[in-house]
């Protein structure tokens, strides 16, 4: 089933950061996969920003490599990928003095065209980078500007980041990222929901018993160390990543795909989350730090060793029993739970159902499973629903718990598009519906934020445990004294 491609207006897109790991690896595909597909409008430019000292030709060669690296072309897109390389251009400046802007000011020139600045930087860039655009004149009617996660360090510095960059582009112009919500899995969470009646009138707690959110990684910091050090689990994932499913998870009806009628209720979900405070994080929160162990198929080593440090407060592993204090979810618990160095390498959300009120077939009343709805984010995008169905064959009623598999690359033929595509078209586009809106950002930190100040009064280390397992055994025990368990089905048909 070919996508129906919907073509882009001409427009500037500038990435600071240009010559960094993330450009490199998803963002610089992301925009070959576009350039393939025939989205782009002529005359459109694709302009990257860093302090290095390259010429153009110098630039668009490590794009080239790149792309050959992360597996984006093959033997049928050498036209296409000569167009795309004829696409970009290069700029030395610097974020933080007066070298180069004038060069970027003159590439870019006086078109009005739309203007897309992507901050593929640190946060502490953010700021000066913005306030530059601005004093340079850059800032148009047209641009827009779309800033990486993480936004800030806590509430405070959050606020600091918006207000600069707030102070330069309207807020219809910043869009903040999170890749997640790009995600067709994700999207389709809103599609199950609000296209089939089948489902919504059951998405509450006089249905649903539990609801679990996971996002392993197999991989530990990965050259990352000096910032995962500073940020830990609950800064890199929960604050964005799985706050943002959760709100897609729990939120209310919108009254449209308007932007702003998606983010009112996910909103209205961060405002209504049970705080977790000094009063009960040392129960419904489980730190874990990974030891060295076996991991990808051989030895790795632990934290410590790969951050080149001698001991650390940081959590690489963390689980939390979260509640979201309104009528639909009331007596609902929300189990969130990631990790680096786990055993496997992937993301879901599990919708566990109550249990049948009654068993009427001759089994023990434990012996029929609850369903569950299984929303695979990633890696093998698609929709699981676990039901009792009768073994097929004479000699009575057998029962086995069998999922209704739903792969989207073997439904619709074709492997999902990456998410960064789908949202870099959406910025150029102005359709701001899958980036977080300023009120979202300051409601998650404030819910983040006492946790946090919980564990650094507690003066708790987390909980050591071996790398390629499944985390402290805490983590277990913080869902089981409820009654329940981790799903596991998924992983035991990989």
């Amino acid at each position: 089933m070919a996508a129906r491609i919907v073509k882009v207006d001409p427009f500037d897109l500038v990435v600071f950061g240009g010559t960094g790991d993330l450009a490199y690896r998803k963002l610089y595909p992301a925009l070959f996969h576009r350039e393939r597909s025939g989205q782009f409008s002529e005359p459109t430019r694709i302009v990257a920003v860093s302090r290095r000292r390259l010429d153009r030709d110098a630039f668009r060669a490590g794009v080239k490599d790149a792309l050959v690296k992360f597996n984006a072309v093959d033997d049928k897109s050498a036209a296409d990928l000569e167009r795309f390389l004829a696409r970009l251009d290069y700029v030395a400046a610097d974020a933080t003095s007066d070298a180069g802007w004038s060069d970027l000011r003159e590439t870019l020139g006086a078109d009005e065209r739309i203007r897309a600045y992507y901050l593929a930087t640190g946060p502490d860039l953010f700021c000066p980078i913005a306030k530059r655009l601005g004093a340079e004149g850059l800032a148009t009617a047209r641009s827009r500007i779309i800033v990486e996660k993480p936004i800030g360090h806590d509430g405070a510095s959050a606020d600091a980041i918006n207000d600069d960059i707030g102070s330069v582009f309207p807020e219809r112009a910043i869009f903040r990222i999170d890749h997640y919500l790009g995600k067709e899995s994700v999207q389709n969470l809103m599609a199950l929901r609000f296209a089939n009646a089948l489902l919504e009138p059951v998405w509450n707690n006089a249905h649903i018993d539990h609801v679990q959110i996971t996002v392993a990684e197999t991989l530990g910091v990965e050259g990352r160390g000096a910032y995962y050090d500073e940020s830990g689990a609950i800064r890199d994932m929960v604050q964005n990543h799985m706050l943002q499913l959760l709100c897609l998870t729990a939120m209310e009806p919108p009254n449209s795909m308007a932007a702003d009628s998606l983010r009112d209720e996910k909103l209205k979900v961060l405002k209504a989350l049970e705080p977790i405070d000094g009063s009960n994080a040392a129960a419904l929160t489980v730190r874990g730090q990974y030891r060295a162990g076996f991991a990808d198929g051989g030895p790795v080593p632990g934290y410590l060793h790969d951050v080149g440090r001698h001991e650390s407060n940081t959590e690489t592993f963390l689980a939390m029993r979260i509640a979201v204090a309104n009528w639909r979810w009331a007596g609902v618990p929300f189990y969130l739970r990631t990790g680096k160095r786990l055993p496997q390498r992937f993301s879901e959300i599990v919708v566990g159902f109550k249990r049948v009120p009654h068993v009427i077939f001759d089994m023990p009343s434990d012996a029929v499973p609850a369903n569950r709805l299984v929303i695979r984010v990633q890696p093998d995008e698609g929709i699981k629903l676990w039901m009792m169905v009768k073994e097929p064959g004479p000699g009575g009623m057998r029962l086995q718990h069998l999922p209704l598999d739903m792969s989207f690359a073997k439904a619709f033929g074709m492997a999902s598009a990456d998410a960064y595509e789908r949202l870099l078209m959406d910025a150029i586009r102005g359709n701001a519906a899958l980036f977080m809106r300023r009120d979202e950002v300051e409601a998650a930190w404030r819910f983040i934020d006492p946790v946090r100040e919980a564990w650094a009064a507690m003066r708790e280390p987390p909980r050591p445990y071996a790398a390629g397992t499944w985390g402290p055994n805490a983590s277990v025990a913080l869902i089981e004294r409820d009654g329940r368990t981790w799903n596991e089905e998924y992983h035991d048909v990989e």
